[in-house]
């Protein structure tokens, strides 16, 4: 198992919400960071793997409204599709409840980008976690709102941003307050959706038809302090969850594994000491890798690679 710093110093004072996406080229990482979350100088930064060795970090966007006043950015999701430019999903505004939703491309694996794009009115993007790739090219993005109490939806776009549609959210806010959910893309063509929520556990629903339609939500046996997780199905048939397996503080941070999305063992600890490791991010490379990225003490983004075969 490799673990390290995606950097060790950086010209800011916080780091949370990371994203891992892997390129022809290698990894590409994003958070944000800035004096503090939701301050105005808050902007997406970004760093990538060459060579077996993080770039320094840089900074790719910053928030600015229609007044051209500095907002700050939140949670950046970067996507690479199997045609196309990576792209980078994040969120402007001065808090959750009143966000919206941007966008960037890169045509050389994350080096330069083109000029941040708006999405629609009413679409966010990806909230948290990565979209699914679904035939024809099709993105599933999992979403969700906070502005009207807590609410996951999904939005999908056919050409990769440049249009979209998003269907009627999954749950009244009064009945399952979720949000941030993950997509979980099982072999049999069901896909899952597990979430954060308030009621102290990871909530779920399903679908089987590519998205659609979804059950209700309901409660899952996973526990959960009100922070972010992620999760991805690996080529072996079996699903990985990252998450804080407790109710009340963001550590320790755990893996669990499941063969059917409804049965989970507890695997190993990334992390078990004080303080806080959150806001996971977890990919399979296409060697057959396992990469992971998480807040460290809303720092420093840490970075943590292994095989399947070791978990």
């Amino acid at each position: 198992m490799r673990s390290e710093f995606v950097f060790e110093q950086a010209p800011f004072a916080s780091a949370h919400a990371s994203t891992i996406a892997e390129t022809p080229k290698g990894l590409v990482a994003a958070w944000f960071s800035g004096p503090h979350e939701g301050h105005s100088e808050v902007g997406i930064w970004l760093a990538r793997q060459e060579g077996g060795r993080w770039s320094h970090p840089v900074e790719v966007a910053q928030g600015v409204d229609r007044q051209d006043r500095r907002q700050p950015c939140w949670n950046p999701v970067l996507c690479q599709p199997k045609a196309g430019p990576l792209l980078l999903f994040y969120k402007v505004g001065e808090s959750p409840r009143r966000w919206w939703g941007m966008m960037m491309r890169s045509a050389d694996h994350g080096r330069s980008w083109t000029g941040p794009e708006a999405l629609p009115e009413g679409i966010l993007g990806p909230i948290k976690n990565k979209p699914v790739e679904l035939a024809h090219g099709a993105l599933l993005c999992p979403s969700s709102t906070e502005h009207r109490g807590w609410r996951c939806h999904l939005e999908r776009t056919l050409d990769l941003g440049a249009t979209w549609e998003r269907p009627v959210a999954l749950e009244a806010p009064w009945r399952f307050g979720a949000i941030q959910p993950c997509l979980l893309d099982w072999p049999d063509g069901r896909i899952q959706l597990l979430c954060r929520t308030r009621e102290g556990v990871i909530g779920e629903a399903w679908s089987t038809d590519g998205g659609r339609v979804w059950t209700r939500l309901r409660p899952t046996a996973l526990l959960n302090p009100d922070s972010g997780i992620d999760a991805v199905v690996l080529r072996d048939g079996r699903a990985l969850l990252v998450c804080n397996a407790g109710r009340r503080a963001r550590t320790p941070l755990n893996l669990a594994l499941s063969m059917d999305g409804r049965r989970w063992r507890p695997s190993h600890v990334l992390e078990d000491g004080q303080g806080e490791f959150s806001y996971p991010a977890v990919i399979q490379g296409e060697d057959g890798r396992i990469h992971v990225t998480y807040t460290w003490h809303r720092r420093r983004i840490r970075y943590v690679s292994f095989l399947p075969d070791e978990l």
